[in-house]
């Protein structure tokens, strides 16, 4: 399992775990970074990428956000980025 540590990763370490995680065969990078669709180009990648939109990080905030999940999970394609909304 891939996770970030509590401190926000950097435009070219976010990179390197996105590969990284295409590489070892995950077809659906999971992220609550808000900025991601605007740092990285999943143009030509073999992984899709869900980015969770809430009011924090914290439990109380994402547990609302867990129903949107599945159907996210079911739609997002290779190289496309699907966000879901507050």
């Amino acid at each position: 399992m891939l996770h970030r540590s509590r401190n926000r990763l950097g435009g070219e370490e976010e990179r390197r775990t996105v590969v990284l995680a295409e590489k070892s065969g995950f077809e659906i990078f999971l992220t609550l970074d808000q900025g991601m669709e605007y740092e990285q180009n999943l143009m030509g990648r073999e992984i899709g990428v869900i980015i969770v939109s809430a009011k924090s990080n914290r439990l109380a905030d994402l547990v609302p956000r867990i129903p949107a999940i599945p159907t996210a999970l079911r739609s997002v394609r290779s190289g496309q980025l699907v966000r879901l909304p507050d």
